[in-house]
């Protein structure tokens, strides 16, 4: 069966009902009654077994409206999906904690954001526990299958590799052992109040109701409309009728019996049960259609290796900033290391005092610093000597400092730091620069705090818009892409190198900062390496610049990963461009206007101030706009 291990690597809505027994009880509460199991719901077929009906002239409904921004007490959620939002609050609202809240949110994300995360996928969680005072985390990566080989992403009929989007990505190949299920379940026998059947049920009954369609899941479909076509499973449930209308209902019944199947039989029966084996069948045997010209190559997935995977019980990274104690993920992840990194570089300055383009100049700049060295040396340490204890010495930051001209944007790629011998002086450039790796702009991340002052910041993904594309058969859920995260062409040196068994890196960042030992923010996002970027640069609007925390993440963005050009969103170039490009940046956009590309990032975050007062913050139009909502809102 799936283990749990401990790393050693450093530092509903409706149907919802919860058992009186479990109200007011918080995380490690040992006196909560058991929930009592019920029978199963039977599975009503639909007129159309299609997942989504074909809309009228005029659509047959609006898509629930979405509030950027809620301020209340008593618990909070913020993601990017109001359904999933609506049943995290009830959660809260019927007794759940902050950590049973996550789950029941991150399991109907998998129901309205089937392209960016669900059970095909993993992620990080990061947990403030009210109990405890602690900050703790479960890294739930994916994993390469045990038989997978250094050549795996090279076309044996070119030698070559093969193009990454759309031909890499849409393959059995791309597919990593998922961890989602398996951090459900850990956090909820971990934390939470509720069996993992109860906190999946309200997403179960979303699956069977289905969801308005939107503007944002029409143009994601849309976009991976050739790709879905690849596979007779994917095709069926997702372009039965072809892209759906904004305003039709999607249906996912198949998701709806396997969550219901997951929580009645227990997440074994993904990793050494019979969905497993439907998993390892999809993935050595990808159902393609007639109707490709794709190569789709094959995994090597295993029964042995979804019955071998481990969710890792990881100690956070730590950072001290402006007085604050700024909590992340460890590798296997890179965000909290070059998030930590690059805030202890900016905290040799002083960005309240500069104009805002001269403080975004030293924010560009010590981001390509940071990812330097997360190219450099970070991967799993499982398999890698990862020196993040001394990515985040304050010393070493101050070395990192010597290389970051006020005046001038220096020429990228910039070279990583001597890890080996630092000590706070300024030294002589040295060392090679080290390119970075390639990472879909997917992902999806919630934020959760109740009412006992328990936090909670998960991101979860399937790695790329859409994933692997794959969905299996009759079983509702996309199968993720996330091998494609390790570096394609194999290199001994390279910490980010295809190995067996191996997590490959992340950006994930889900991350909690704490004040007086109290959690003041928490917040997260999606968008591959530039989550890293994200979350800095909302940090540092709130924390440096003075912004409100809406302010602070409505706020245009642009990102920095030790490349040639800054990549950022249109009303970012059209705001600093000119005064940046007088330090020597040069600014490209990110994507043509109306392409999810334009965007940059998509940040779930909830600040917390005095008296329990919480503010909840999702995107105003990023992604559509998110939704943030409060157990006792205040005027």
């Amino acid at each position: 069966m799936y283990r749990l291990a401990r790393s050693t690597a450093p530092a509903a809505a409706g149907a919802l009902t919860l058992l009186a027994s479990l109200l007011g009880a918080g995380p490690g509460s040992s006196a909560a009654t058991p929930v009592v199991e019920e029978a199963a719901a039977p599975v009503v077929e639909e007129a159309v077994y299609g997942r989504h009906e074909t809309p009228p002239a005029t659509p047959a409904a609006d898509p629930p409206p979405k509030a950027p921004v809620a301020v209340g007490r008593g618990g909070a959620v913020s993601s990017v999906d109001p359904d999933a939002s609506r049943i995290g609050l009830e959660v809260l609202r019927d007794g759940g904690n902050a950590i049973d809240a996550a789950v029941a949110t991150a399991a109907a994300l998998g129901v309205t954001e089937p392209y960016s995360a669900g059970i095909g996928g993993g992620g990080y969680f990061v947990v403030y526990n009210a109990r405890t005072g602690r900050v703790a985390t479960i890294d739930g990566r994916e994993t390469a299958p045990a038989a997978m080989q250094p050549d795996a992403f090279i076309n044996p009929e070119t030698g070559q590799p093969y193009r990454f989007s759309p031909e890499l990505v849409t393959s059995g190949v791309s597919v990593g052992v998922p961890g989602t299920p398996a951090t459900w379940d850990e956090a909820l026998d971990r934390w939470g109040t509720l069996s993992l059947r109860r906190a999946l049920a309200p997403a179960a009954d979303l699956a069977q109701s289905g969801f308005v369609v939107d503007e944002t899941f029409r143009l994601q479909t849309q976009e991976n409309a050739e790709r879905f076509r690849t596979f007779t499973s994917s095709a069926d449930l997702l372009l039965r009728h072809g892209v759906p209308a904004v305003g039709s209902r999607f249906r996912n019944p198949d998701l709806a019996r396997t969550y219901r199947q997951l929580g009645r039989k227990g997440v074994d029966w993904l990793y050494e049960g019979r969905l497993g084996a439907e998993i390892a069948r999809t993935v050595q045997r990808p159902p393609v259609s007639g109707a490709t010209d794709l190569p789709v190559p094959p995994g090597s997935m295993t029964r042995a290796d979804l019955a071998a995977y481990e969710a890792l019980r990881q100690r956070p990274t730590r950072i001290s900033y402006r007085g604050h104690d700024v909590y992340g993920m460890a590798p296997s992840s890179s965000g909290g290391t070059t998030v930590g990194e690059s805030l202890n570089i900016l905290e040799q300055y002083d960005l309240s005092s500069m104009a805002p383009e001269q403080a975004l100049h030293h924010y560009l700049e010590a981001t390509a610093l940071a990812f330097a060295d997360r190219a450099a040396y970070v991967g799993d340490p499982a398999y890698v000597d990862v020196p993040t204890r001394a990515l985040l010495d304050d010393d070493y930051a101050a070395e990192r400092a010597c290389n970051l001209d006020p005046d001038a944007a220096a020429p990228k790629p910039v070279a990583p730091g001597d890890v080996t011998s630092y000590d706070g002086e300024c030294p002589a450039a040295s060392g090679a620069a080290v390119t970075d790796d390639n990472q879909g702009r997917s992902t999806t991340h919630l934020t959760t705090a109740d009412r006992w002052g328990n936090v909670v910041a998960y991101t979860l993904t399937i790695e790329q818009t859409g994933g692997s594309g794959i969905v299996v058969p009759d079983r509702g859920f996309i199968l993720n892409n996330e091998l494609t995260d390790f570096t394609t062409v194999y290199d001994e040196d390279d910490p980010n190198r295809i190995q067996p068994g191996k997590r490959p890196r992340s950006s994930m960042s889900p991350t909690i900062v704490l004040n007086d030992g109290k959690p003041v923010l928490a917040l997260g996002s999606p968008g591959g390496s530039t989550i890293i970027t994200t979350v800095l640069q909302v940090l540092m609007n709130r924390l440096d610049l003075g912004m409100s925390l809406p302010r602070a993440v409505a706020a245009p963005r642009a990102t920095q990963r030790n490349t040639a050009n800054v990549v950022a969103e249109q009303a970012f170039i059209d705001a600093y461009g000119a005064a940046l490009e007088a330090y020597g940046h040069t600014l490209v956009v990110a994507g043509a206007p109306g392409t999810s590309a334009s965007e940059i990032g998509a940040v779930a975050a909830i600040g917390i101030g005095a008296k329990g007062r919480m503010t909840a913050v999702a995107e105003p139009t990023r992604r559509g706009g998110g939704s943030a909502m409060a157990i006792r809102p205040l005027g």
